[in-house]
């Protein structure tokens, strides 16, 4: 079943902003299986789907998102789906309908056992994650997923565990210089000069080391600044990435920038700000490697395919980051092995697909033994 679902959530464009018709399909797929489904409208995008099973013991939450990123340039593969030898080929295939395929798989396989061998488990198919995770926020704010005691994101890991991820703050700076004539530049203040210096100098930031989640970073996403006629410009505006990891917060952010531009001895004066976004900031977090649900893991993964599965920390950001900052229960990320993603003839392993849809189920019946 998964691998005919693969095919199909990837023939259905859904880039993030367009995903009415594959929440549509995957309403009509449920509801055709027998389960009650539940629709939640994301503005300007296609709704949630949430789909929910009682059970016996926890309550876990499978979440997937529907969304991709835009077609890019280089596609030798069809990007609607293309099979060859092991690999599927298609946009979003690894990120992440296959891992959406191998959750809807292993729901609708838990909907044929009886009430005491599954837990309770609410099946989450979510808007926008590639843009504000607008979808997964809906659900938490809207109190969908109150009770869970653990959540299993299907996001491609290469079948390794992902137990944490850095957080992430887009920030704003604006630099206001003095304006004079260019042909005596010495008497202003240039503005694109003085930020031009702050961004060319970032590695200078002491960015402190987490033991899991390593250490943060920044990148320089936008710079502008102009002149007004034969004039020093007396403003410019930076948009840079800061990625955290715990123990880092905004104040630090906004210190490490100011105590950045006094070691530099920039004339300009400087505001920092947060970059307008729609949903809250996305926190950096760690599970505990021997949390019960972790322990849990181990157990069921040895028992199938006997070893020990290698446990990672994402570099970036995801649904994941709100599922255990905000809703506040363990998280753990765990998806097929792929390739490409987000870049062109992106794929993802049949194989590892049915690995995973089988781990899936297993796990989840574990839960209520």
């Amino acid at each position: 079943m998964e691998f005919e679902l693969l095919k199909k959530l990837v023939s259905i464009p859904s880039h993030f902003g367009n995903e009415g018709r594959i929440s549509r399909f995957l309403e009509s797929f449920l509801e055709e299986h027998g389960f009650s489904v539940e629709t939640v409208e994301v503005e300007g995008f296609g709704s949630d789907i949430i789909a929910r099973l009682p059970g016996y013991g926890p309550t876990v939450v499978l979440n997937g998102h529907m969304d991709t990123v835009g077609l890019s340039d280089g596609w030798r593969r069809n990007p609607w789906g293309e099979l060859d030898g092991g690999r599927f080929y298609g946009l979003g295939s690894a990120d992440m309908k296959a891992g959406l395929a191998a959750l809807l798989a292993a729901f609708v396989e838990l909907g044929e056992l009886s009430r005491d061998e599954r837990p309770n488990v609410i099946l989450t198919a979510v808007s926008d994650e590639e843009g504000y995770s607008r979808g997964t926020w809906r659900l938490i704010e809207g109190g969908k997923l109150e009770g869970a005691d653990v959540v299993l994101v299907g996001e491609p890991t290469n079948e390794t565990l992902m137990l944490g991820a850095r957080g992430r703050f887009v920030v704003r700076v604006e630099a206001f210089g003095k304006k004079a004539h260019a042909a005596r530049p010495e008497l202003g203040v240039n503005a694109v000069e003085e930020l031009g210096r702050l961004v060319g100098n970032l590695r200078r930031v002491r960015l402190r080391r987490h033991g899991k989640l390593g250490r943060g970073s920044y990148c320089t996403l936008h710079l502008e600044g102009s002149a007004d006629g034969l004039s020093v410009p007396d403003s410019a505006v930076a948009i840079l990435d800061r990625h955290v990891v715990v123990g880092e917060d905004w104040d630090e952010v906004v210190a490490e920038l100011t105590d950045l531009a006094g070691r530099l001895g920039l004339k300009s004066d400087l505001r920092i700000s947060k970059f307008p976004r729609p949903t809250p900031e996305m926190l950096p977090y760690v599970v505990r490697e021997n949390n019960h649900f972790v322990n849990l893991f181990r157990k069921v993964y040895r028992r199938l395919f006997g070893s020990i599965p290698d446990i990672t920390y994402g570099r970036s950001v995801g649904d994941f980051n709100y599922l255990a900052t905000y809703l506040e229960v363990p998280t753990l990320v765990y998806g097929p092995v792929g390739g490409n993603w987000h870049s062109a003839d992106e794929w993802v392993s049949i194989d590892s697909l049915r690995r995973v849809k089988e781990f899936y189920v297993e796990y989840l019946k574990a839960l209520a033994e």
